[in-house]
This record gives C-alpha cells, structure tokens and sequence, in this order.
C-alpha cells in the first residue's frame, strides 16, 4: 500500500478520484528511472528502467487508461521504452509540465479530476495543481511529498511506477480484468509467432 499525506483527502473521496482517472502521467528521472544519469564512452546518455514498472503500464492500457510520459530531459533510451510499451503520448524536452498537461487535457476533453501525475521533485509542483490525482515516490523532495495525496513505499525506478499502477486498478476494481486482458494478449501474441 502507499503513505497517505495528512494533508490529503479522506479514503472515500480519494477512492472516488481513483475512480475517474482516464490518463496516468509519469515524469522519467526520478520516477521511471533511479534518478541517475549515465553516460557510455561516446557520450550517449543511458537510463535504467524497472521492467515491473512497464508491466504496470501495459496493465493501465489493458484497462483503457492513457499513459503518458513526460520529461524535462531529451533522451534516445526514453524514445525507445516508450516504443517497447506502445506508450505513444512521450513528450520530451517539457520545461513547463504544467502547460503541457493543460494542452492535453484541453486536446482530449478531459477534466483535471481525470488525471494523475506521479513526480520526483520540485519541478513537478506545477504539474501536480494541474491533475486530480497527485502521487509522490518514497524518494522524492520533502517539499512534493507535502502536496502528493499519497507517497508510494518504492523509490523512483524501482517498482514505484507499478506500485501506483496496481493501487490505481486495485481501487478501481479493475486489477483482474486488467491482467487477464494482459494475458490474453501475450497468448495471442505467441500463437501468432
């Protein structure tokens, strides 16, 4: 299960919100990665991503959630996780992650109570009065931890991601249509090969 911040709504009422959501957004350094920044010996920047945490997206798609993943950074490796999970809403190079959820929310009809963002650090403040839903990893600044409705157990890169995603279907109701969906896919998937 998550912290939940004694600044936040009562179970009923977050349950409610959980109930909404039709969009689940992630910022990478921090949340879908460790936080590091690595670079090879040409100078190409390499990210560690947690395979359960993919997992977890694939299970929101399963459930009809959009996933979204937006990031201040620019990088090769966050093209290519988002083309392994079909995650097709990847944005990078945001500087301003509220106005770009804004833009999205306006473009797909939807209410800020439709939304939850899932963020690391003092960057993602803005983003977090921009959705309905806002939920910091164990790691993150003491600052974002204030105003999240819930804090996870994981840290950022480390199963966060997938933490949240089952909370999310588990409170929905959803968690075991999602995986046999999810099943369902991989056996067809294999009988096509």
């Amino acid at each position: 299960m998550v912290e939940q911040n004694s600044l936040t709504l009562s179970e009923s009422a977050l349950v409610q919100r959980l109930q909404a959501v039709k969009a689940v957004m992630l910022d990478v350094d921090g949340v879908l990665t460790d936080g590091g920044i690595y670079y090879d010996p040409t100078g190409r920047e390499i990210k560690r991503f947690h395979v359960a945490d993919g997992l977890g997206m694939e299970l929101l798609r399963h459930a009809g959630i959009r996933v979204v993943i937006l990031s201040g950074r620019v990088a090769e490796a966050i093209t290519r996780r988002a083309a392994e999970l079909r995650v097709t809403d990847c944005y990078q190079g945001v500087r301003d992650k509220k106005a770009q959820i804004e833009r999205l929310r306006q473009q797909w009809q939807m209410k800020a109570d439709e939304l939850l963002y899932v963020g690391d650090d003092l960057n993602d403040l803005p983003a977090f009065e921009a959705v309905g839903v806002r939920v910091a990893v164990a790691n993150a600044d003491a600052m974002l931890k204030a105003q999240a409705h819930y804090v996870t157990k994981a840290t950022g890169g480390n199963g966060a991601v997938r933490e949240v995603c089952e909370w999310l279907l588990k409170a929905r109701g959803d968690w075991e249509k999602a995986v046999e969906a999810y099943l369902q896919s991989r056996k067809e998937a294999g009988s096509a090969s």
